[in-house]
């Protein structure tokens, strides 16, 4: 299984993008029961994971991003989704998504830079 991000793009401040994350190989029966999470690295900064949603679509956030982004998977297509909205310069980085626990191949993640 390979994860394979897109989304990703250039937005003003008070923008929104919508990301997503094929499981690129999977079936349902070993996507479905995993927790998935987004995670997003800036230069100079340490990795942050920002949404987590688990396999009974239980979620959370970090407190950076509470209230403006909202992570929702498919496992019927073996996806996973990162709502953006009211989005700030310091969201600017590479996102990337994790499948917890397991050993699938990592994405090159998705550049989200926000101008002010």
């Amino acid at each position: 299984v390979h994860l394979v991000e897109s989304g990703g793009g250039l937005v003003q401040a008070g923008g929104s993008l919508r990301l997503s994350c094929h499981a690129s190989g999977s079936i349902f029966s070993v996507f479905s029961p995993v927790d998935m999470e987004w995670y997003r690295q800036a230069p100079g900064k340490q990795r942050e994971v920002v949404a987590t949603i688990t396999g009974d679509f239980s979620t959370t956030y970090a407190d950076s991003v509470k209230g403006r982004f909202a992570i929702s998977r498919d496992n019927s297509q073996k996806k996973v989704y990162l709502r953006m909205n009211s989005l700030k310069p310091d969201d600017t980085a590479v996102y990337f998504c994790n499948a917890r626990g397991q050993q699938w191949g990592q994405g090159q993640g998705t550049q989200v830079t926000v101008s002010s």
